[in-house]
């Protein structure tokens, strides 16, 4: 990625960002293999996601994300979001409209306050996180769902989800490395 940038650099972290969609049914096939994954990551490598905002269907949710990491409630909510979108189907999917109460009643579930969780979905901070992200989607070229970047320097397709992990893994090598060579990423279809 020319003149890319990390989403949140750290000093001293590889950064390994998902952009991802509650809503996308690739995303949600991807999150068990990232889940895996994001347990064996060593410790000089962090894993953050950026929720997409991709439309109706998908902005509710970014903006839920952004507050449920505001309240450290993303480590316990994340895959059991995805789960009850695509597998036992009681939040709104692709092609409902989400219905902003029913997602704010969800993370009451993991300790938020259903009331202040709403309130702070329409918030400024939130929409600028939403802006944020959206920004961080441009400058990197992430046009669809999931994309994993490293570093901000590499976007990473693949043949299928095995595949980008095992990219992404080569690629966070090579930072630790120093970064040296050029990416060494395969190019497929859109997933989502």
């Amino acid at each position: 990625i020319k003149n890319g940038e990390p989403w949140k650099p750290l000093d001293g972290k590889i950064e390994v960002v998902e952009v991802f969609g509650y809503v996308c049914p690739a995303c949600a096939a991807f999150d068990p293999l990232v889940e895996s994954w994001k347990a064996k990551l060593p410790a000089d490598v962090r894993f953050s996601y950026v929720p997409a905002p991709f439309g109706p269907e998908w902005n509710p949710y970014a903006k839920a994300f952004y507050v449920a990491e505001a309240m450290n409630l993303v480590d316990k909510s994340h895959s059991a979001l995805i789960r009850e979108i695509h597998v036992t189907q009681t939040m709104p999917g692709e092609g409902d409209k989400p219905d902003e109460q029913k997602i704010a009643d969800f993370y009451g579930k993991y300790g938020a306050n259903p009331k202040e969780f709403l309130s702070t979905m329409n918030s400024f901070s939130v929409n600028a996180q939403v802006n944020k992200g959206r920004q961080f989607m441009i400058r990197s070229g992430a046009n669809s769902t999931p994309t994993l970047i490293v570093n901000g320097k590499y976007r990473v397709t693949g043949n299928s989800f095995e595949d980008m992990i095992r990219i992404a893994g080569q690629l966070i090598a090579r930072e630790r490395a120093g970064g040296a060579g050029p990416a060494a990423a395969a190019t497929a279809p859109s997933q989502g």
